[in-house]
């Protein structure tokens, strides 16, 4: 089993680039990110490799962090999504912007991911939400708890409130949540929302 690949870059094709190893060419299909951070040919390179094994081929798949594996890896466990339309997500979105489409329930996002409908978005942020905590374990801080709770309708009404106001001011909701977040972690609990908007809209500036 392959798990990461450090070698120099021998050919980038539309899909794929292959990754020259002591002289052994590996070929590794990618997602469009993580091709279009590519340097050149003859450049170093490394990947973190995902093993598909299927019965007529076995085809690796390069990221360029552990986070985006892991990413690939999560999403074929919904119903409909396979390794293509996996790869398809991680190279649209960054694991910060699967997390946050996830807490959010931003279905929209995902769905800009190439060959993902609006049901099979819904699938993922839906099937995904429970398993974000343990899944992202230290990445995510206390912001993730705020926006896991947005999304799920289940925020207090002083957080909902202050980041509809944050939103309606116009910032984006992801950037409104984190605030409110960090606002949250300033007052207290049991701050009102127009506290919470106050300490929000200092976050934002700075």
């Amino acid at each position: 089993m392959i798990g990461k690949l450090k070698g120099t870059i021998d050919e980038i094709g539309e899909d794929h680039v292959v990754v020259d190893v002591h002289g052994v060419g590996y070929v590794a299909y990618c997602g469009a990110r993580a091709l279009s951070g590519i340097a050149g040919l003859g450049e170093a390179i490394v990947l973190f490799i995902e093993t598909v094994v299927r019965e007529d081929m076995i085809r690796l798949y390069g990221f360029p962090s552990a986070a985006e594996r892991d990413w690939f890896r999560l999403l074929q466990t919904v119903q409909g999504v396979g390794a293509k339309m996996a790869l398809g997500v991680v190279g649209t979105l960054s694991p910060s912007d699967l997390s946050n489409a996830v807490a959010l329930q931003d279905k929209a996002m995902v769905a800009r991911s190439p060959g993902v409908g609006p049901k099979v978005a819904q699938r993922i942020v839906a099937e995904l939400k429970d398993r974000m905590p343990a899944f992202s374990g230290a990445a995510l801080d206390e912001a993730f708890g705020v926006k896991r709770d947005i999304g799920g309708g289940t925020a207090a009404a002083p957080v909902a409130d202050a980041v509809s106001a944050l939103t309606n001011l116009g910032y984006a909701r992801d950037q409104a949540a984190s605030a409110v977040a960090t606002a949250l972690k300033e007052a207290g609990e049991g701050a009102d929302s127009k506290i919470l908007i106050r300490l929000g809209l200092k976050a934002l500036s700075r």
